[in-house]
């Protein structure tokens, strides 16, 4: 654990007080947090990116600059901590692949895609992937039965932290971040094999 919360701690300056320090309207220290969250939102992303299908047309640096642009145009925000900051970077990095995902399918049905026969398109390997609305969907409704659960899921699948890391984000045992992710995953694969 001692070994995760060092790579975690950014690697200058405090980045609880300098997300506080931002949210109290000091430029000085968006300036300092932008080097410390940019990389460390383009490894959460690399991980996320890891489990897409192959040739997604989403690639990790732009989820990074997609979920980075959203998250520094929210002026309104108190960042409260670390966890609130990276807790809400995986919540937008979740909305930009489900928003993704939408679109995707929105082409299939006649987008731009290129219309094939269908002696062509049983000879193409199918993509293996999640459906991440449908995800999106049953993780909506654990929420409703336990928030931190979703929480976990949150964490670990679109923002692509560790037992370790999720538990150091929210602040609670890696045990409990394992029960819950256990949980979790059976919940939801109950719920996605259903529909």
């Amino acid at each position: 654990m001692e070994r995760v919360a060092r790579t975690m701690e950014p690697p200058t300056g405090d980045l609880s007080g300098l997300l506080r320090a931002w949210s109290a309207g000091d430029q000085r220290a968006l300036a300092e947090l932008t080097p410390i969250v940019y990389q460390e939102l383009h490894r959460i992303a690399r991980r996320c990116m890891n489990r897409e299908r192959a040739g997604h047309s989403l690639q990790a640096t732009a989820l990074v600059n997609e979920a980075y642009m959203r998250l520094v145009n929210w002026q309104e925000v108190q960042w409260q901590n670390r966890a609130h900051f990276f807790g809400t970077a995986a919540q937008i990095m979740r909305r930009v692949l489900v928003d993704m995902a939408r679109t995707r399918d929105r082409e299939k049905r006649g987008g731009r895609q290129v219309h094939v026969s269908l002696s062509e398109a049983e000879n193409q390997p199918a993509a293996q992937r999640t459906d991440l609305m449908a995800l999106d969907e049953a993780m909506k409704a654990l929420e409703l039965i336990d928030a931190r659960k979703s929480q976990v899921v949150e964490l670990r699948y679109f923002g692509g932290l560790s037992l370790e890391e999720a538990a150091l984000v929210m602040n609670v045992s890696v045990a409990t971040v394992r029960r819950d992710w256990s949980f979790a995953r059976a919940w939801l694969f109950r719920e996605l094999s259903r529909a």
